[in-house]
């Protein structure tokens, strides 16, 4: 169940943190996409986080959109600054990839760059989404947002 203003709250912290186009990946849930937003639902949805994954690049790579960013719906703390700086920092890399971490702590959003996409398709299945291609990279730039927000995971205790 999505708790009242977490979409809202991701989208908004897509579009004001500088992502042009937002697609929103449904699975189980029926949910109303907020305007202008493309959503698309993942016909496979019960593999779990990587058919989502899936989907997202599928749709991203048919608007030939040159980078991604992953975020999820139950981080609600996570607004347009964090999204700005980690955008920012994977644009300004070489690698093209970049991940907001909270302290010592990996979370989203994560940006990845188009040339990335084969590879991190490559390794989901399950709920196993990027992060084992991203433990394949040396030059992952973590950045901290610990000073912007929590991060934490809200459907988790």
């Amino acid at each position: 169940m999505l708790v009242d203003g977490w979409l809202e709250a991701a989208v908004g912290a897509l579009r004001d943190g500088g992502c042009a186009e937002v697609v929103l990946v449904l699975g189980a849930a029926e949910v109303t996409a907020p305007d202008g937003v493309t959503a698309i639902t993942a016909a496979d949805w019960q593999q779990g986080l990587s058919a989502s994954l899936r989907a997202g690049l599928a749709e991203a790579d048919r608007m030939r959109a040159e980078y991604a960013v992953l975020h999820v719906i139950d981080t609600p703390d996570v607004g347009p600054a964090v999204v700005a700086r980690v955008l920012d920092r994977a644009l300004a890399s070489g690698s093209g990839i970049a991940r907001a971490c909270f302290g010592d702590r990996p979370g989203h959003p994560v940006v990845i760059a188009r040339r990335h996409w084969p590879g991190v398709l490559a390794g989901v299945s399950g709920d196993q989404g990027a992060a084992a291609y991203l433990s394949t990279q040396p030059d992952v730039a973590m950045v901290d947002c610990g000073d912007l927000a929590s991060g934490r995971d809200r459907d988790r205790r």
